[in-house]
C-alpha cells in the first residue's frame, strides 16, 4: 500500500528558491541601471531648465545678469502670487532643485562669473553617489550646450556634447 504525499518536499521548495534567487540575479543589475539612466536622464533636463532659467533671468534683470541658483527658484507660496518674483526668488525653477540642489540622486551647483552685471555662469550636476545613483556628470555655461563627462566627478566646457 502506497503513503499519500501531502505537501511538498524539501528538495522542491529548495528548487523554487534557487530558481527565484537566479531570477532576482538576473533583474535586480537591470533595475539599478535603469535608475541610473533616469536620474542621468533627469539630471540632463535640469541643466536645460537651469539654462532656460538663467536666460530668462538675465534678460528680466540686466542689472544683475546671470543667477545663483537659489535665486532662480522661490517658494510656493510667493510664487502663486502673481507679483511675488523678485530679484532673490524668481520663481523660474522648482524650488526642490533650487534650496536643496539635489535632485534625482544629483548634485546641483552654480557659479556666476564676477562682475555686475554676471555675464557669465557655469552649472554642474555630479552623481552623490557615482555608479549608484549616476556614472557620468553634467555641465553647461553660459552658450546653453550640455555636456558631460563618463568619470562622473567632474565636468569642463571642453568635455563632449549632449
Amino acid at each position: 500500500m502506497r503513503k499519500l504525499q501531502l505537501g511538498f518536499s524539501l528538495i522542491e521548495l529548495l528548487i523554487v528558491v534557487a530558481i527565484i534567487l537566479i531570477i532576482a540575479a538576473i533583474a535586480i543589475p537591470n533595475l539599478l541601471r535603469s535608475r541610473m539612466a533616469a536620474n542621468e536622464s533627469s539630471a540632463a533636463g535640469s541643466l536645460r531648465t537651469v539654462n532656460t532659467a538663467e536666460v530668462v533671468y538675465a534678460t528680466t534683470y540686466p542689472s544683475t545678469g546671470f543667477a545663483a541658483l537659489a535665486s532662480l527658484g522661490g517658494s510656493a507660496a510667493m510664487c502663486a502670487v502673481a507679483t511675488g518674483a523678485t530679484s532673490t526668488a524668481a520663481c523660474l525653477i522648482d524650488n526642490v532643485l533650487a534650496s536643496t540642489a539635489v535632485k534625482s540622486g544629483y548634485a546641483f551647483a552654480v557659479v556666476t562669473g564676477s562682475g555686475t552685471p554676471a555675464t557669465t555662469y557655469a552649472s554642474t550636476a555630479l552623481p552623490t553617489v557615482v555608479g549608484k545613483s549616476g556614472q557620468r556628470a553634467f555641465c553647461s555655461d553660459q552658450s546653453g550646450v550640455v555636456r558631460y563627462n563618463g568619470g562622473g566627478t567632474a565636468c569642463a566646457g571642453t568635455d563632449s556634447a549632449l
